[in-house]
């Protein structure tokens, strides 16, 4: 049997709402002239709705304008170094025809179940109670505007990620998966090993992300190797990936998937620290992901091997319950050569988990009292960083250039307090201690 055209799939949605939009026409014939002209125009509203609210809210939305070019891209030698970046068993001497595109690698730990497609793996929201590796190889195309993660636009119900139309996905100006493969411990820690040997600008680095609620495995994939990308870290770039539901609806859900991912977190971070041959790891948990993170630094700590150090823990608008997030973050701050909390007055993922909670602000809030302040925790008020009204403000710390730029330094230089290595930020004095805030 011949194959069907490419473009037929695409055509389809297209050709369906003709069809239905022509049955539309026909049905309201016989309405009053304006009732006739109201009906016939309701779903062109209801697709430009659709579609402004899939650009601003949804996890896969390119972001432009403004925010999008605010810090440049990064300089020719730096992209020309990465083409040549080892990646594995192999060196891409271009990532891309002509070099449309680099390749990000990202090792990856989950406990998410594991399902082997016809065309390859993936992970869904199951939970499957073990630790398991992998390595993805994540395309990023030459056009990237930092700090956007570019992908196909797609036209989907807000919130719940209904997907109603979405474009074909092209590496030459998307994030895509090159290649997706699960591996044997053994074959993780020496491809970890490879990498973080070959490092120059961070050396002997490891960077592990821990993605927040409602965040399907793909999407965590993308986040992390576009911070890579965009913080040009040519260390070992490392994802812990829970088994998130990947929708609204399942908050209670997800929060319990989060806690009892802590065991495997725990055997994943000390497989890093322990055998990955990085000197300094530094973690950077969003969200929910602060979760499991922050109790699992709590064991881990007192054990670190010597001569290998937590650098820089960096918790961004952690959805954990302010008082708990005080205790935890206490513990841990010995362990780590620095810690930096990232909060937002208008972060309405955060507003939304305090009125879930009974009015409990969380950690990544900035209620009226002000933000928490722990002693030797750097709490940076980020809410002047983002204006959109119509933004969620959840993932500011990859989505604002200002943010990046701070978190880069961190991680090159570990210079604290804040004001030092950003001299814009502003030092609140209060009674409970000093924080920082982006005008």
């Amino acid at each position: 049997m011949p194959e069907l055209p490419s473009a037929l799939p695409e055509l389809a949605v297209p050709v369906v709402a003709l069809l239905l939009y022509a049955a539309l026409w026909y049905a309201t014939r016989a309405l009053p002239g304006f009732a006739k002209v109201l009906a016939r125009a309701a779903p062109f509203a209801v697709v430009a709705g659709l579609v402004g609210l899939s650009l601003h809210l949804a996890p896969h939305a390119a972001q432009t304008g403004p925010a999008a070019s605010a810090r440049p891209p990064p300089s020719a030698d730096a992209k020309a170094e990465r083409r040549h970046v080892d990646v594995g068993p192999t060196t891409l001497a271009a990532a891309g025809p002509n070099g449309e595109w680099d390749v990000v690698p990202v090792l990856y730990g989950t406990d998410r179940v594991r399902k082997d497609g016809p065309r390859r793996v993936t992970y869904g929201s199951e939970r499957a109670r073990q630790l398991g590796l992998g390595r993805a190889l994540v395309t990023v195309p030459a056009a990237h505007r930092v700090p956007t993660i570019e992908r196909p636009f797609a036209l989907r119900v807000p919130y719940f990620q209904y997907v109603l139309y979405e474009q074909q996905e092209d590496p030459k100006r998307h994030f895509t998966i090159k290649e997706l493969k699960p591996l044997s411990r053994e074959e993780f820690l020496a491809l970890a090993r490879e990498r973080i040997a070959a490092s120059r600008a961070f050396k002997d680095q490891a960077l592990v992300f821990v993605h927040g609620f409602n965040t399907a495995f793909d999407h965590a994939l993308y986040r992390t190797a576009q911070l890579a990308y965009d913080l040009e870290f040519d260390g070992a770039a490392f994802l812990y990936s829970w088994p998130s539901g990947e929708g609204v609806s399942g908050y209670s859900r997800d929060r319990e998937s989060a806690t009892q991912a802590e065991p495997y977190l725990k055997e994943f971070l000390e497989l890093v620290v322990r055998r990955s041959g990085a000197r300094s790891v530094s973690v950077i948990a969003h969200s929910m992901g602060n979760l499991p993170l922050l109790e699992v630094l709590r064991q881990l700590g007192p054990a670190l091997p010597d001569g290998v150090r937590l650098d820089q823990v960096i918790l961004a608008a952690p959805d954990v319950d302010r008082d708990v997030f005080a205790n935890l973050a206490s513990v841990i701050r010995p362990y780590g050569r620095g810690i930096t909390l990232y909060c937002s007055a208008n972060d309405r993922a955060m507003s939304a988990s305090r009125r879930f909670a009974g009015g409990v602000p969380r950690a990544g809030d900035v209620p009226a009292e002000g933000p928490v302040i722990i002693a030797g925790i750097d709490t940076i008020d980020v809410t002047g960083t983002s204006t959109d009204l119509l933004a969620l403000n959840h993932s500011v710390y990859a989505e604002k250039s200002a943010l990046l730029n701070d978190i880069a330094l961190l991680l090159r230089t570990g210079e604290r307090p804040p004001g030092k290595r950003v001299p814009i930020l502003k030092k609140v004095t209060t009674a409970k201690g000093e924080f920082w805030r982006y005008p």
